[in-house]
């Protein structure tokens, strides 16, 4: 059975309007999402002692998700204020609490026992991309962020380079797939939404719609996607038929909130009252 790990961010998204929050975080979504896929997989990261920490621990546990190295300290979990347009999500505020870490000798010892690694541009990691890559294949989320010479910084540890492409055009995207493939990852995943998707290799690129259901919350799609073909990728599935499955889970993930469920009411405590006061209105009218 294929064995990912993922290291970095997590978050509990708060959805005012529903009084509800989530677990969530690019890194913990692929660690579900893989389990879920079939996979074993592990997450390491950092919550707080707190409510929000209780959620998350109780969701990984119940999706099975190894979490040997998951740290509980002092402080407050990570956690985001989300709003909705039209099912599409709208980040109003966030914290990150204890969330950002710095991995020891031991983490990095026990990455060594997967085949691949999944880190988040978010997650405040970049330095010890390197240290990563000579564990383990590195799969890595550059999310919209866009800088060319950020792309030069991580783009040779990477085995899997993933880009969101909100908001650019085709020639934009194919600028930046190139960009990377030059640095040396053998795969370049490029997520557009309802515009599908693009896995592009030195010799080839292949695309696939997306599957256009109607949504209930977008967030989590993209991570999805990033899941299943990474865990396709390593199981040499054809790439056509990787993008297929990735486009009907991504589509699956949009039919309920949060990007993986595992609901909860909001816990106040877990937020200053200044920052609710001034989302609150916000988050009750979208």
């Amino acid at each position: 059975m294929v064995k990912i790990a993922a290291m970095g961010d997590n978050v509990v998204d708060c959805y005012l309007a529903r009084g509800e929050m989530y677990p969530g975080g690019n890194c913990l979504n692929v660690a579900v999402y893989v389990r879920r896929f079939g996979g074993q997989s592990a997450y390491v990261g950092a919550i707080g002692k707190d409510r929000a920490g209780d959620l998350i621990c109780t969701a990984l546990a119940s999706e099975r998700v190894d979490v040997t190295r998951l740290r509980r300290l002092e402080g407050r979990t990570a956690y985001c204020l989300i709003g909705h347009h039209n099912a599409d999500r709208i980040f109003l505020d966030f914290d990150l609490g204890v969330s950002v870490f710095t991995p020891t000798q031991e983490d990095l010892d026990f990455l060594s026992g997967f085949q691949a690694v999944h880190i988040g541009q978010s997650s405040g990691l970049d330095p010890w991309v390197a240290a990563v890559s000579s564990k383990s294949l590195l799969s890595y989320d550059f999310s919209t962020r866009r800088e060319p010479e950020h792309r030069r910084e991580v783009g040779p540890y990477c085995y899997l380079a993933s880009v969101s492409g909100d908001g650019l055009d085709d020639k934009e995207l194919a600028v930046i797939a190139s960009e990377l493939l030059a640095c040396g990852p053998k795969w370049v995943l490029v997520t557009r939404g309802r515009a599908g998707a693009v896995l592009h290799s030195d010799t080839v690129s292949y695309r696939t719609p997306a599957r256009l259901v109607e949504p209930v919350d977008t967030l989590g799609a993209g991570d999805t996607f990033i899941a299943r073909t990474l865990l396709g990728l390593l199981t040499e599935e054809a790439p056509q038929d990787i993008l297929r499955h990735a486009a009907e889970a991504a589509a699956a993930t949009c039919q309920y909130y949060g990007a993986i469920g595992h609901a909860s009411a909001i816990d106040i405590g877990n937020m200053t009252p200044e920052i609710l006061r001034g989302a609150g209105q916000h988050g009750k009218t979208v």
